[in-house]
């Protein structure tokens, strides 16, 4: 049998074991398990398990991975987390929909020292949704803001995603990093803006917040040190080539350990939960991303993505048009999978592709992180919207949906940036020396 044709049948077999029910994880390892048994036999298969289990596993930057979710764990269970949204509260309080800005920046800021999206929503959604409904605003307001919000987590580093990327596609985790620190901003400022927007046009949608004096802001700041303080230790380790990413994540679970036991909200308790949780997705992850290797063997064996570049090669497909098509592929695959089964299932098969146009690995891995964001607020999955349906039961699902509608058209406007301008991606990495 054609080995392409082999490749479409797994690749079709795969996605019917997905609609089934199986995660992804287990769907892809299945797939390629059995897809390599037919391309190379039973020990090749074999051979091709045990090899990539083992490389994964011993790979460093692997250690990482449960270290940055200790950090968002400690921060959420330290409520380090409701120190920086009361900070940031105090001074952004006063602009129109000022709450709800506080909100996304407070995530933003949850994310610079968590790397994930949903514990963003579960944390933030129970301090600021009580704050918002106190001042009557809008439910697809506040809660949309806060769900699309979270997504930040896995954009502005230390990024569990862009960890995930990094590994399946061997590229430097630290320019990953540091690439997504502008596009972090912008789509922060993105969301802050959009949300001006809508309450200048409709104020009734988010009053201001409390006022307090200048006096009171500054005293404030010192409950944002915790998380500036670490974020400016991991990141600008790393930028500045004194830690790699992997020892960076350690430092940081260091200092915030020394700051929670300085602030006196460290105990036994705390840290038992933060160190089971973090484990327990660590391990989930550690599966995703080996399935996720497993199938990239199976692709290239079967030489697959080397057909289908050669067809686009024959159509003379302009590298505006194949993004354009990415994106929509992204936007499909976002209303039926998470954002993990997003990246697993696509890179395998796209990364070639974006090398054989000419792009960083850098930039696409920004670009993959920000089109499966969507995924986290696109229905009918949009894992972040349930999350959030949890933390405000009273608030309809087709509401909050509608809520994070305006956001996820401003993430498709940044997508448009960065792909028509991608040294806004690459600067930082640039100015690093790494890349």
């Amino acid at each position: 049998m054609d080995p392409s044709l082999i490749g479409i049948l797994g690749f079709v077999g795969m996605l019917g074991i997905i609609v089934l029910g199986v995660p992804i994880a287990f769907a892809m390892l299945v797939t390629a398990s059995i897809g390599l048994f037919v391309v190379g036999g039973p020990t090749h298969a074999e051979t091709q398990i045990a090899v990539t289990f083992t490389d994964v596993g011993a790979n460093f930057v692997m250690v990482a991975v449960p270290l940055y979710f200790m950090m968002g764990q400690l921060v959420q269970r330290t409520n380090i987390a409701t120190d920086l949204y009361e900070c940031v509260y105090r001074w952004l309080g006063r602009l129109p929909g000022g709450l709800a800005i506080s909100s996304v920046v407070a995530c933003a800021g949850f994310g610079a020292v968590s790397g994930g999206s949903v514990t963003a929503v579960a944390t933030m959604g129970p301090m600021c949704i009580p704050a918002m409904q106190k001042y009557k605003y809008d439910d697809a307001l506040a809660t949309g803001c806060i769900s699309a919000a979270g997504t930040l987590g896995i954009l502005i580093p230390p990024s569990i995603i862009l960890i995930g990327y990094g590994v399946l596609t061997e590229t430097s985790i630290g320019a990953l990093f540091i690439a997504g620190i502008i596009p972090g901003i912008l789509m922060t400022l993105g969301y802050a803006i959009t949300i001006i927007i809508i309450c200048k046009i409709k104020p009734e949608l988010g009053p201001v917040g409390e006022k307090f004096t200048f006096v009171e802001k500054v005293s404030s700041l010192n409950k944002m040190a915790p998380i500036f303080g670490t974020f400016i230790v991991v990141i600008g380790g790393i930028y500045a080539g004194i830690f790699t990413p992997t020892e960076a994540a350690g430092v940081g679970v260091f200092c915030l350990m020394v700051i929670a036991l300085c602030m006196r909200r460290l105990n036994w308790t705390n840290l038992r939960v933060s160190l089971l949780k973090s484990m327990q997705t660590s391990g989930m992850i550690f599966v995703i991303i080996c399935g996720g290797h497993m199938m990239g063997k199976f692709v290239v064996q079967t030489e697959l993505t080397q057909g289908l570049l050669e067809w686009m090669e024959v159509q003379d497909f302009s590298a505006f048009t194949v993004m354009l098509s990415l994106s929509l592929i992204f936007i499909v695959l976002g209303m039926v999978l998470d954002v993990w089964g997003m990246l697993i299932l696509t890179i395998p098969f796209t990364f070639p592709i974006i090398l054989g146009f000419g792009y960083s690995p850098v930039w696409y891995g920004v670009y993959s992180v920000i089109m499966s964001e969507l995924a986290l607020i696109t229905p009918p999955v949009g894992i972040n919207v349930y999350v959030m349906a949890k933390m405000a039961p009273d608030v309809p699902l087709t509401k909050i949906f509608k809520g994070v509608a305006p956001y996820f058209i401003v993430t498709l406007l940044l997508v448009a940036l960065i792909t028509v301008f991608p040294d806004i991606v690459m600067w930082l990495p640039k100015t690093a020396g790494m890349s």
